[in-house]
């Protein structure tokens, strides 16, 4: 059995030291496969770690027995998780519609105000645009700049990534991915407060007349979608 091989063998067995000696050691593989992917909407650190989590998939699947490079059978994995994400990842990808929707509604949202005196409602923007207040929102959405995880927010400060412990960096990585994977797995519509809260910067009231709902309706919805994050991650 070779060195690589035993090191897969102790991780599989819950050896957390070995899975870090292989990630160091393969760090290389990994970045060849990471750098595929630099240009295509997200930096290379997050590529690379995406394809630390990926390679680390591809030691808990390797069969010893399989008679084949464990690098031949990680390549895939750590490529297909990095694909998974920047196709899942609808920050980087937005249509020509939306963009020019979002445009339409910047316009008009400056024209009203000036007549106005005031920012106008979303039905009104509605009303002089033809756009349903569920497409302006899409827009508004889909076109902002996201913010960090780091922002804060709420009555307690709480930032996304507060629910993440002070960990090594392998760890802190996987916590993080593991971060999204609990937001889509949230209820839809917690996660489309979480969504428009904390990576779209709305503010509670905004979100409740995107979702025609009350803005102490938001701040629960808000305050139970943390605790099933939380619930989740720790």
């Amino acid at each position: 059995m070779t060195h690589t091989e035993e090191l897969i063998r102790l991780s599989q067995t819950g050896d957390k030291e070995a899975g870090e000696t292989l990630v160091q050691e393969n760090s290389g593989l990994i970045w060849s496969v990471a750098k595929r992917f630099i240009g295509r909407g997200a930096e290379a650190e997050d590529l690379y770690q995406l394809g630390c989590l990926g390679f680390l998939k591809a030691v808990e699947g390797f069969d010893l027995e399989y008679g084949t490079q464990f690098s031949t059978y990680a390549v895939p994995k750590i490529a297909g998780e990095i694909r998974r994400f920047l196709r899942d990842d609808g920050a980087i990808k937005v249509s020509r519609t939306i963009k020019e929707h979002s445009a339409t509604i910047k316009t008009t949202r400056s024209k009203l105000s000036n007549v106005f005196g005031r920012e106008p409602t979303i039905n009104e923007i509605a009303e002089h645009t033809g756009l349903t207040p569920e497409e302006i929102a899409l827009a508004e959405t889909a076109t902002k700049e996201v913010e960090s995880i780091q922002r804060e927010s709420g009555e307690e400060g709480f930032t996304l990534e507060n629910v993440l412990t002070d960990t090594e960096s392998e760890e802190r990585m996987v916590e993080k991915i593991a971060l999204r994977q609990a937001i889509d797995e949230l209820p839809e519509r917690e996660k489309m407060v979480i969504s428009l809260r904390y990576f779209h910067g709305l503010t509670q009231d905004r979100i409740a007349k995107v979702l025609s709902v009350s803005q102490v309706q938001v701040s629960r919805i808000e305050k139970k979608a943390i605790a099933h994050l939380r619930e989740r991650i720790e």
